[in-house]
């Protein structure tokens, strides 16, 4: 799952307008007009005939991991209001933590708890215990940090669509 994938799956479950997601991006830092918003969410065209299920999609614009992160700041004030530092929390994103950053942002952004977490994702029937959370949610580098895969973050997300927009 690539960057606009995620940002896709997002925009989708919390059901964000375009304008929102321009504020969203403003508040993370990064000053983005509606047309470059449409264009990192719309899909190239494909030709293949065999396409695999879970083949990485081409956007017309690509998202990098700075954009991404901008956006979950901008998530994080827009859903609770600017930090009383004024500074969002700073995780380095690569290709590697991609996720795991994904679910802590979006956790710290809509204020959930782990056992909101685990229940979004007892929803979509993806069993995870609290000390595999747990791992998943702590820093990179810690002796117990475990890297989150694609199928957790994709099932989260869906979850998160399930429960908020129902």
């Amino acid at each position: 799952m690539n960057n606009n994938d995620i940002l896709t799956r997002l925009r989708y479950a919390l059901d964000l307008k375009d304008a929102e997601m321009v504020e969203v991006f403003g508040l993370g830092g990064i000053e983005i007009t509606k047309d470059d918003v449409q264009a990192i969410l719309s899909k190239v065209k494909s030709h293949e005939a065999d396409e695999e299920e879970f083949q990485e999609n081409d956007y017309k614009k690509k998202l990098d991991n700075n954009m991404l992160e901008s956006f979950l700041n901008g998530l994080i004030t827009f859903k609770r209001g600017a930090s009383d530092s004024g500074k969002p929390v700073e995780l380095t994103m690569n290709d590697r933590n991609v996720n795991n950053i994904l679910l802590k942002k979006v956790k710290i952004a809509l204020t959930l708890t782990s056992e909101d977490m685990l229940d979004i994702l007892s929803d979509t029937g993806t069993d995870l215990s609290k000390s595999e959370l747990s791992a998943v949610l702590r820093k990179e580098g810690h002796r117990n940090y475990k890297e989150c895969g694609d199928r957790y973050a994709r099932n989260f997300l869906k979850g998160l669509a399930m429960r908020y927009r129902d």
